[in-house]
């Protein structure tokens, strides 16, 4: 593993995922046009999740991972999003994205492997990724995406995706159902995608995830007050 994607303790990635078990993983992450998308807010956010207690962090973007590296020991699941023209996916659709972010810092790498058109097969990234010396993390949204990407290679799933794809459950909340599913086949997942509170993220662990991943509830304070927002707007009428 280059230099670069070397952490201070030396983290052997055959003990990188069982360190996550049961942990609160943050991602920090800031969508365009938001007053955080600056990567010293970024930097900022990932210190103060450390020091809330969180085991690890996911990170978008080649200059975020960068510079969040160099501030802390926690693992790293890191990615891209690209807007493509041909294609719906956008979660590091790209080899070569893939392996920059591992090469930058990230232990893990987090990548699209829904069953749509894709510029790459989920093999072409897994392969990429296992080659730049990461784990890879497949992204999926249904039990049977989660099979084929376990077949293709993939370390490790999350079920982030659930609910973006047109087929998958279109819910306001977790996918629960698909969390009892893949703990019922004995897949190693990370629970992920709209969790609101310490109480869902408690009943993640209890419905089989192997660790938890929590963005917007902790690190959108935009988001965070458009839902009370939206809630007073709700009661006025």
């Amino acid at each position: 593993m280059p230099p670069e994607s070397q952490t201070a303790n030396n983290r052997s990635l055959q003990t990188l995922w069982p360190s996550l078990e049961g942990q609160l993983v943050v991602s920090c992450q800031a969508d365009p046009g938001s007053p955080l998308r600056d990567v010293r807010h970024i930097v900022a956010l990932a210190r103060a999740a450390e020091a809330g207690g969180a085991r690890g962090l996911r990170l978008q973007s080649f200059e975020d991972v960068r510079a969040v590296r160099a501030v802390t020991a926690l693992p790293i699941i890191g990615l891209t999003k690209t807007d493509r023209d041909d294609t719906d996916v956008y979660i590091t659709p790209t080899p070569e994205e893939a392996a920059e972010i591992a090469r930058l810092g990230a232990e893990i790498v987090a990548f699209d492997a829904t069953d749509r058109p894709r510029p790459h097969t989920v093999s072409e990234l897994v392969d990429a990724i296992h080659a730049a010396g990461a784990l890879a993390m497949a992204d999926i949204s249904t039990l049977e995406e989660a099979s084929a990407a376990l077949e293709a290679g993939a370390d490790v799933l999350s079920t982030t995706l659930s609910g973006y794809t047109p087929y998958s459950p279109q819910i306001p909340g977790p996918d629960w159902e698909l969390m009892r599913a893949l703990a019922a086949r004995g897949i190693p997942f990370a629970a992920e995608g709209r969790i609101k509170s310490p109480q869902e993220a408690a009943l993640a662990l209890q419905l089989g995830a192997h660790c938890v991943v929590v963005g917007s509830a902790i690190t959108r304070p935009d988001v965070i007050t458009s839902w009370y927002a939206r809630a007073l707007a709700e009661a006025r009428t």
